[in-house]
């Protein structure tokens, strides 16, 4: 093994660079004599990590790697989310004025909504959501991540088509991962919208959960499990965007450097640059073709399903916590505020109707441009971070395989490991 033929060499080395007036026993070994006879810890460590590696089912390794990505991704992009929440949601909490029907923005612009979210709330407003943009991120990219990695070989064998097969795999393993984790978002999306200021102006989000275990169970008791799911119909439509974004990303990275998704070759360049521009690229054209169904979900996510009332504990549902009658059933009567008690949001296309009418077109790519100024590094932080785990796993299994071949082809195994 490698530590014996260190030691070999060096014992040559020595009895050829002896002088006549040395005597070896006498000589005090040198610096570089210990490492060969004893292993550094770091790369012992390295060794059994090598070896174990092999040991790892590799329908583990695409969950794994997606959940650590998406956590990556999470922690770096969370106040360009939260400001995108507040430029999306706005519009649903603005009450309108009796006669004109005016909608008053507080938001306006990337760098003013985080101006006024830093001034108001601070730094903490900036990662409001973050715990369940976390819990979400990860159940959503191991899924999404692990199903896609399996399903695409079987719809290729199905379809006999490239583009079919990835597109077919990018959005049943969107589907699922949308499914599971719909409550997450919601949730995250409630404590994104809302401010820690008070609501006393009519266009800030009239609710105040102090965490994510608060909102849910506040959500659950006044507005029933629901309320979990709003936005559902959106974010299944948003499939769509991954439809564009995976397909198109594998295409790009194997045009830019020869591999598919998570493969590398076992020695040379990943190409980097090459995996990068093929993100970026994927991302703009899907972001930018799908954006509108992201402001249809924050809208029916960010909508109260019981009217607005205030209540000893600064929810602003009707009955507060100890009265939550009409869990979510739209009512005709209107409020003391002005504001009428049916949702104002019913469906995919009414929601449609009242956006253009209230809003025009301009409001159903309210955000985009900070969308797309978080989407875009959210994405390379995602892909490169993916990427960068499938190869480091794959560098390990390599060598573990290596090592443990030469081990079977003779040399100790109590060396090796």
């Amino acid at each position: 093994m490698r530590s014996d033929g260190r030691d070999s060499s060096t014992a040559a080395s020595n009895s050829s660079d002896q002088s006549p007036g040395f005597h070896s026993e006498n000589v005090a070994p040198s610096a570089s004599h210990v490492p060969a006879a004893e292993p550094s810890p770091s790369a012992d460590f390295i060794t059994r990590l090598e070896i174990l590696s092999t040991k790892v089912p590799n329908i583990w390794i695409a969950p794994f790697c997606g959940a650590i990505a998406g956590v990556a991704s999470g922690i770096v992009t969370c106040p360009l989310d939260v400001i995108k929440t507040k430029l999306q949601a706005q519009g649903g909490f603005a009450r309108r004025a009796a006669q004109s029907g005016e909608t008053k923005a507080l938001y306006r612009g990337m760098i003013g909504t985080g101006k006024i979210i830093f001034r108001e709330d601070g730094l903490r407003g900036l990662y409001q959501g973050l715990g369940p943009m976390l819990m979400g991120y990860l159940p959503t990219w191991a899924v999404y991540l692990a199903v896609y990695d399996k399903s695409r070989e079987y719809f290729y064998e199905e379809t006999g088509s490239w583009w079919l097969s990835r597109g077919y795999a990018s959005v049943t393993a969107g589907a699922c991962s949308t499914i599971v984790t719909n409550p997450i978002w919601v949730i995250k999306t409630r404590l994104m919208s809302q401010s820690l200021k008070q609501n006393n102006e009519g266009w800030r989000a009239p609710w105040q959960y102090s965490g994510t275990i608060d909102a849910a169970r506040k959500m659950y008791r006044i507005e029933g499990f629901r309320s979990f799911y709003s936005g559902l119909t959106p974010a299944l439509l948003g499939l769509s965007h991954v439809a564009i974004q995976f397909p198109l990303y594998e295409y790009l990275k194997m045009a830019f450097t020869g591999y598919s998704i998570g493969e590398h070759p076992n020695n040379g360049n990943s190409h980097w640059i090459g995996i990068s521009c093929a993100t970026f690229l994927s991302k703009v054209c899907a972001s930018t073709i799908t954006y509108p169904h992201e402001v249809l979900r924050t809208r029916l996510q960010t909508q109260q399903r019981t009217a607005p009332a205030s209540s000893p504990e600064e929810i602003a549902f009707r009955g507060g916590l100890h009265h939550p009658h009409d869990r979510g059933l739209p009512r005709v009567f209107s409020s003391s505020d002005g504001m009428p008690i049916r949702p104002r949001y019913t469906g995919m296309l009414r929601t449609c109707q009242t956006i253009l009418k209230e809003e025009g077109w301009t409001a159903f790519y309210s955000g985009i441009g900070t969308n797309l100024f978080r989407a875009v590094p959210a994405a390379m932080t995602t892909m490169l971070t993916y990427e960068y785990l499938r190869k480091l796993i794959h560098n390990f299994q390599h060598q573990g395989d290596l090592k443990l071949n030469m081990a079977e082809n003779g040399a100790d195994a109590e060396s090796v490991i």
